[in-house]
């Protein structure tokens, strides 16, 4: 099964871009982020038309997440995390395809920090720690995919003054991606392996709104110490 994960940034703005990539990559299982789109707006019959049955949590302006099945129709099992009966915000959903359980999540971003957006952040990533758990306690296979909202290592971002204090790298931010990978088991990590002329790697390519052109993706299996 080849699962990806994508965060469009407005997906009635680049679903060109979306049919494009998917005609050329052909994945089984795709995670949106941040549709940023009302729910009955969700271009479900193009995709449809496409061969992929799809299933959505949209919200106006912000946040969003849809999961795709090429020639399979998700079946929907949660439209939100569980552990705060008033979080509105449309950024989890999950679906069972093909016998494989796919959690795709829009982590909040954190800034600024310290306040009220980081406090959430770091709640809603307890919650998914606690998910998590839960899932890997049930012995199913599953796969949490979507935008962390974290910069996991120095290598992983292009140093500036004004990454200064983000939210995104934080060692809060860090402590817990590790602890989520570690609840939930070995974790299949996708890391975009382009690098500069410094040699990092660039998380700059998982937030262009469409696949970057040179960008490639690894997997690996990892278990966070």
């Amino acid at each position: 099964m080849k699962i990806a994960t994508f965060n469009i940034n407005a997906i009635t703005k680049r679903l060109d871009n979306l049919i494009a990539w998917l005609g050329e990559a052909e994945p089984d299982v795709v995670c949106l982020q941040e549709l940023k789109a009302e729910e009955g707006v969700f271009p479900a019959e193009v995709l449809g038309q496409l061969g992929y049955g799809a299933v959505w949590v949209g919200e106006r302006t912000w946040n969003g997440v849809a999961i795709l099945a090429r020639g399979a129709e998700p079946v929907l099992t949660r439209s939100s995390l569980l552990g705060d009966p008033n979080d509105r915000q449309a950024r989890y959903i999950e679906a069972a395809v093909n016998g494989v359980l796919i959690g795709c999540l829009y982590l909040p971003n954190g800034n600024p920090q310290p306040g009220p957006k980081f406090a959430y952040k770091f709640a809603w990533f307890e919650r998914l720690i606690a998910h998590a758990a839960t899932l890997k306690a049930a012995g199913i296979p599953v796969v949490l995919a979507g935008d962390y909202n974290v910069v996991p290592t120095d290598q992983d971002y292009y140093p500036s003054r004004s990454m200064d204090g983000n939210a995104l790298i934080r060692p809060e931010s860090r402590r817990l991606t590790r602890a989520c990978s570690i609840r939930a088991g070995p974790t299949v990590c996708a890391r975009c392996s382009r690098r500069d002329r410094s040699g990092r790697s660039g998380a700059i390519c998982a937030n262009a709104g469409r696949p970057t052109k040179g960008c490639a993706w690894t997997t690996s299996c990892s278990r966070p110490t």
